[in-house]
């Protein structure tokens, strides 16, 4: 039978040692759980460093207190230039207002006014027995999507990818609204 040491710098290094691991496990397991941030160009292009960034916002319209408005980006260093449609949307909680907003590349424009039209043409009519989604996903995370429950379609807009306070609840008509909006848009980028 094995006697326990009575060394007291031994039973030091022990419990350091144990500390240190448990230590390690925490910080790796905690590392394994964040999240990835997706950003679209127009805020890569918007926030590199290095530049003299002008931003202009021009106004297009407001859907269930979402605004839509066209963003245009400058670097006045280089005289590069980008744009993109930007959504906004302030949550109001007991005791603060937290803004969510999302940026749609020009390169995503066509792909999204082709999901609304699909949506209103092919899903919108139908039914489902399960519960289904149909979503649009932007390279920066924002959604414009439907899911078929309790008998319906429901549709929505989510401008950020991990943040369930970011949903923008919308009609089946306001997806017109939406639709004319970016028309709107893609004149002014």
């Amino acid at each position: 039978m094995e006697q326990p040491c009575n060394n007291p710098k031994i039973n030091i290094m022990k419990k350091t040692l144990l500390v240190m691991l448990m230590g390690m496990f925490v910080f790796s397991s905690y590392a394994q759980t964040t999240k990835e941030v997706e950003v679209s160009n127009a805020e890569k292009f918007s926030t590199s460093s290095g530049a003299l960034i002008k931003k202009d916002y021009l106004e297009i319209g407001d859907i269930k207190g979402a605004k839509v408005q066209v963003v245009k980006f400058q670097d006045l260093i280089s005289d590069k230039s980008t744009s993109a449609i930007k959504f906004e949307y302030e949550v109001k909680s007991s005791y603060s207002t937290d803004t969510k907003q999302a940026l749609l590349d020009v390169d995503e424009i066509d792909g999204l006014m082709k999901s609304i039209k699909i949506m209103q043409e092919k899903i919108f009519p139908s039914t489902s027995e399960n519960y289904s989604e149909v979503i649009y996903r932007s390279r920066g995370g924002f959604e414009a999507g439907c899911y078929w429950s309790k008998g319906k379609w429901t549709t929505y807009l989510k401008l950020e990818k991990y943040d369930g306070k970011s949903y923008v609840f919308l009609s089946q008509e306001d997806f017109t609204t939406l639709y004319s909006f970016l028309e709107q848009a893609k004149g002014k980028l």
